[in-house]
């Protein structure tokens, strides 16, 4: 007999390395040049803050299911409350 598990693990995005190729590599179209100009017309102690953003815009453009995602949101279709986001990821991080 084998046991079935009762629900399948989230699937998980690799990281994507905090340096600026990386991050400029990950993102698309205006997105990019909009980081490589932020990044590259800061002042220097501003620079991680400018990755730091544009790090987890390029994390949440991977997640799968992201675009079917962002169809939804522009549809009015699907909509999740934040505070119902929050609580689930309360529970996965425990």
């Amino acid at each position: 007999m084998t046991a079935q598990p009762g629900r399948t693990a989230p699937r998980r995005t690799a990281a994507i390395p905090r340096t600026i190729t990386a991050i400029g590599d990950a993102l698309r179209g205006e997105d990019r040049s909009r980081f490589y100009e932020q990044a590259l017309n800061t002042e220097q102690d501003d620079v991680p803050a400018v990755m730091g953003r544009w790090w987890k815009q390029a994390m949440l453009d991977r997640a799968p299911g992201a675009e079917v995602s962002r169809a939804n949101v522009a549809a009015g279709r699907r909509l999740t409350r934040l505070e119902d986001i929050a609580r689930q990821v309360e529970r996965n991080e425990r």
